[in-house]
């Protein structure tokens, strides 16, 4: 199985997100880097609006996640709700 991965800008926004993205995907492994960090996940990563909002404690529009967006790898799955990250055979 593949893994998929997000890379995020360093800031307190991406802090933020990733710490919502690593309570709903356990099996997420995080590497922090001085300026990006990454998040792996083995076949599948899903970053749940709710739990972004829940850690922000503000409205959350999943489509903010592109402002700090580096790079990306998988096939993409995106509701207003939740943006999955997969490889499906």
């Amino acid at each position: 199985m593949s893994n998929v991965f997000i890379i995020f800008q360093t800031n307190e926004d991406s802090r933020i997100i990733v710490e919502a993205i690593l309570q709903d995907n356990p099996h997420a492994t995080v590497n922090e880097q001085p300026a990006m960090v990454r998040i792996d996940a083995p076949g599948c990563m899903t970053i749940r609006r709710a739990s972004v909002e829940e850690k922000m404690g503000r409205d959350f529009d999943l489509q903010e996640l592109h402002v700090n967006l580096i790079s990306l790898s998988g096939n993409i799955n995106e509701t207003d709700d939740e943006f999955t990250l997969s490889w499906k055979h």
